[in-house]
């Protein structure tokens, strides 16, 4: 057997989007243990790289982690060095402060995530029929070596794989929780039975949101996969933009307009845009995208043209669930992932009973420091 070589790769170009894929589960004629993440698809991944939104001027240096073993890619892991903390959602100040207080650089560090997205679910990738516990280690042995030869402080993972996660604890990588609101269906098809599990006065208050969005003579419509207009992924850039103009130097606007003209053209598969409009769907007041696998949906961004009472739960967390789209949106058994730390905070004391809805969910993370001082610091996180 042919000797297993380590290389680093700054792009995901430097890998073939069959081999990257079929080693998360998709397209090797076996049923995946669980439904493939598109943010971790090759393509949704070299498209955030081309398009200009994870680069190094924006702070993101492509780091990927391959595992070779002659002209076969064995394992591979999606890495990136950080020159800031925006796009991971997770505050990590206090990191960066003990850092500061140790005499510490601790800039730039090394990060795996599939960029600018809070979704549970990273791991090392593995070509079937090898070991993932041995290869695990052997990464991680590698990442350690990368990090204190260019005298990197720290590495992290984020909303890991929790299976995937054993293995990295098992080697000695520091766990940490971080929240997420999450709704799974308990097996409603309707509206009505979503409403069902609230107080009367929960029920009241939705009622009334939703009577506002319609009282503005606005209607939303699930536009699914390769049934959406490309025009229409181009206008939800616009309303992207919009909205975190907004926010000024705090409306953390990643995404360029070169990675939705690609999302038109190659990752529509994977999305939904709930249009709110006065009668024709391709000509949105508001809009909302999601991003969707066979069974769950994330809520990513929206945007408004109009200030309309309630209209943001309307687009962002009622139109997903199950009976508003009358069927025409994905089956879910897990609605709105939303973050409830980062960027668009939620606060879960928030009385629209759409946030009521959404229960905490623990995701974990792990890490490893490597600089004394922080490696002790990190050990004790596990305690």
């Amino acid at each position: 057997m042919a000797e297993l070589q380590v290389r680093w790769h700054q792009s995901m170009a430097d890998f073939s989007e069959a081999e990257w894929d079929r080693m998360l589960g998709d397209g090797d004629g076996a049923e995946p243990a669980s439904p493939v993440l598109p943010f971790f698809r090759w393509r949704w991944l070299h498209r955030l790289e081309t398009s200009g939104s994870i680069v190094p001027r924006q702070g993101w240096q492509s780091c990927h982690l391959g595992l070779w073993r002659g002209a076969r890619l064995v394992a591979a892991a999606p890495l990136y060095l950080k020159g800031h903390s925006y796009g991971e959602f997770v505050f990590d100040q206090s990191f960066a402060q003990l850092a500061g207080q140790l005499g510490l650089r601790y800039y730039p560090k090394l990060v795996g995530m599939s960029p600018l997205s809070p979704v549970q679910g990273y791991r090392f990738l593995f070509a079937p029929g090898e070991d993932p516990a041995v290869l695990t280690v052997l990464m991680l042995e590698h990442v350690g070596a990368f990090c204190r030869q260019n005298q990197i402080l720290s590495c992290n993972f984020l909303y890991v794989d929790p299976v995937w996660g054993a293995l990295a604890q098992a080697a000695g990588w520091a766990p940490w929780i971080n929240q997420q609101g999450l709704w799974t269906n308990p097996g409603l098809s309707t509206f009505e039975g979503y409403l069902a599990s609230f107080n009367a006065n929960q029920r009241r208050n939705i009622k009334r949101e939703r009577k506002a969005v319609a009282a503005a003579g606005l209607e939303v419509t699930p536009l699914v996969g390769e049934a959406i207009p490309g025009a229409m992924v181009d206008r939800m850039h616009d309303f992207y933009a919009q909205h975190c103009s907004r926010w000024g130097p705090w409306g953390s606007k990643y995404l360029t307009h070169d990675f939705f003209l690609a999302a038109s053209q190659e990752l529509r598969s994977s999305l939904v845009l709930f249009s709110a409009h006065r009668g024709d769907p391709n000509e949105p007041v508001a809009m909302s995208l999601c991003v969707h696998n066979a069974n769950q949906l994330w809520g990513r961004y929206w945007g408004s043209d109009e200030e309309i009472d309630s209209l943001h739960f309307e687009v962002c967390y009622y139109a997903p669930l199950p009976g508003p789209s009358d069927g025409e949106s994905p089956a879910l058994t897990q609605g709105p992932a939303v973050p409830t730390s980062g960027g668009g905070v939620l606060s879960l004391r928030r009385a629209p009973a759409c946030i009521a809805g959404l229960s905490p969910s623990s995701t974990p993370s792990c890490g490893a420091g490597y600089r004394r001082p922080m490696s002790r610091w990190a050990w004790r996180l596990r305690r």
